[in-house]
């Protein structure tokens, strides 16, 4: 009886450590045996990744993952794999894609050594750095003036992190208010409950360009941190990430990648030599 139970636990704690590996190789067996890839996306990350008059996502994270999906389709050998697109927040996207309700983030997500602890990143696909928005009116043309102000910041972000230290490091007192996301945090400028938001600085251009008063709005000089934004996948799942990776490798070689941000930040201006510099290191050869 005793080395029956011990048995029983040997099996037991076998099937423990296996547990990673199988895990591991889930996404495509998961897309292969549903004919679904789930893929995550935000409302209001304009012009990343944003539900449009149509109530359908779009922006340039969106058409990244819908180049992957078509990649999964060829590699599965799926003639008609199904889009399953879930809304996330910041505080639900991480959490969505370890249960396995999405399989893919397609977002303006940083990567970062802490989330690294808990999800894996695609290769880079945009550069980015926090700055704060306010209305022109309220006077706010550098940092020091943000002293005794409310500072609106999407909570569980790394603009949250990233101002929280800005401010201390210059000695200004501020008072933080936390919103959901990015229309949150507009609506609380535009109804005087902060006198500033804080994020990325593109998101923000994106805020500002989509409020129907560009004038009205004036952007922070300053770039107070390094945002690469990445494709968010889960852990451990090295095929899966492969297949991401490929597809962002070809767009770079081909300079298809090139048509993309054209598509979406055209208007504003050209790559700068940070993301000229990202989309040719990220064209890794075959």
């Amino acid at each position: 009886m005793r080395l029956h139970h011990s048995w029983r636990w040997l099996v037991a704690s076998l099937l423990l450590s296996l547990m990673p590996l199988v895990q591991a190789a889930g996404t495509l067996d998961k897309i292969k045996a549903s004919r679904t890839i789930a893929l995550g996306y935000r409302d209001s990350s304009i012009p990343f990744s944003y539900t449009g008059n149509d109530n359908q996502p779009w922006g340039y994270s969106v058409d990244l993952c819908t180049r992957v999906a078509a990649a999964v389709a060829r590699q599965l050998g799926i003639e008609e794999l199904q889009l399953l697109w879930v809304a996330v927040t910041p505080e639900t996207r991480i959490a969505k894609l370890k249960s396995g309700e999405i399989d893919l983030e397609c977002g303006s997500t940083t990567a970062s050594l802490s989330r690294m602890q808990e999800v894996d990143f695609s290769l880079p696909i945009f550069v980015d750095g926090a700055a704060y928005l306010s209305r022109r009116a309220v006077g706010i043309r550098r940092l020091e003036d943000l002293a005794g102000r409310k500072i609106a910041v999407a909570g569980g972000t790394t603009s949250e992190r990233m101002l929280a230290t800005a401010l201390a490091q210059h000695r200004i007192s501020a008072e933080l208010v936390l919103v959901s996301d990015h229309q949150h945090g507009l609506a609380a400028l535009l109804q005087g409950r902060a006198d500033a938001y804080a994020s990325d600085r593109s998101l923000l251009i994106g805020l500002a360009l989509d409020s129907g008063n560009q004038t009205d709005w004036t952007i922070g000089p300053e770039t107070l941190s390094y945002e690469p934004y990445a494709l968010v996948t889960r852990r451990n799942d090295a095929d899966f990430r492969l297949v991401v990776n490929s597809v962002l490798a070809r767009l770079s070689r081909s300079r298809e990648i090139y048509d993309i941000y054209d598509r979406w930040f055209g208007h504003l201006a050209k790559p700068g030599a940070r993301l000229d510099n990202l989309y040719y290191l990220n064209g890794l050869p075959e």
